[in-house]
């Protein structure tokens, strides 16, 4: 049975009930199982909450246009459900960005932060290019921007090999609502103001990764996000793009494992 909030977000919740909360975020057109390859690891140590983005999932659809602190507020909606005062955030992309919303919001409820292969400021020519993508979607709803989602997100190798995870990662996106794909795309493509330079800067423990072959979120964003939060650390994984997490689980589950182990303790 799917459990859901009185405000219909979807999640699960594994690991020892009395461990620290580790709450995984996911990006942009997935849902909540793109987590499969790290959570046996994190669940270990870890009471590990998942979730579903509004019009994603099995999580309710959004009403009108939703913005980045909708997203949010739907994460601290669930974490006051579930009775959690305090938990790590690890997000991934449109995910890492609404974590830095939490953490700028809410910064009494984040213990830690994972940024994973999230976005910060764009030259003009990929903020062009994703405006692009975001009309696409809005023409032709996500079959349009999946292919070559395939090919930013995964290395050539991956993508030879790995025809059952292209296939998966494939489905997950073509599973998202035509309606809903373009509003939240849209978030991704504007929220990025909200949660540059802040002010106050956040102050959690942070650690920021990208792949050096990740082009929309590279290392330079990543170096640019980890520069605006004091004391956070920087780990470019080389030879990965930006769906590293399911390409080579432990390249990014190893250090996301002893960073949140440090800074937990």
């Amino acid at each position: 049975m799917i459990q859901r909030d009185p405000h219909g977000t979807a999640y699960d919740l594994t690991g020892p009930a009395t461990a620290p909360v580790v709450v995984l975020v996911h990006g942009l057109g997935l849902n909540r199982a793109v987590w499969q390859w790290m959570v046996p690891d994190l669940a270990q140590r870890f009471r590990v909450l998942t979730y579903d983005f509004l019009g994603h999932g099995d999580s309710a659809d959004p009403s009108g246009q939703p913005d980045l602190r909708d997203l949010s507020e739907q994460l601290r909606a669930l974490l006051d459900h579930l009775q959690i005062p305090k938990a790590a955030i690890v997000g991934f992309s449109l995910g890492g960005m609404v974590a830095r919303r939490l953490a700028q919001d809410h910064p009494d409820r984040v213990s830690a932060l994972v940024i994973l292969h999230s976005a910060h400021q764009r030259s003009e020519k990929a903020q062009a290019a994703i405006l692009f993508r975001v009309a696409q979607a809005d023409d032709h709803g996500p079959a349009a921007t999946v292919e070559l989602a395939l090919e930013r997100w995964y290395t050539d190798a991956c993508r030879t090999a790995r025809p059952d995870l292209m296939d998966l990662t494939r489905k997950w996106v073509l599973a998202n609502d035509p309606k809903n794909y373009p509003k939240l795309y849209r978030i991704l493509a504007h929220g990025i103001d909200e949660i540059t330079a802040p002010t106050p800067p956040i102050t959690s423990p942070t650690l920021v990764i990208t792949g050096d072959e990740d082009y929309g979120n590279g290392p330079e964003m990543s170096a640019a996000i980890a520069a605006e939060i004091p004391g956070a650390r920087l780990l470019i994984l080389k030879g990965l793009r930006h769906m590293a997490l399911a390409e080579d689980p432990p390249a990014v589950n190893r250090p996301i494992l002893d960073f949140l182990t440090e800074v937990l303790a």
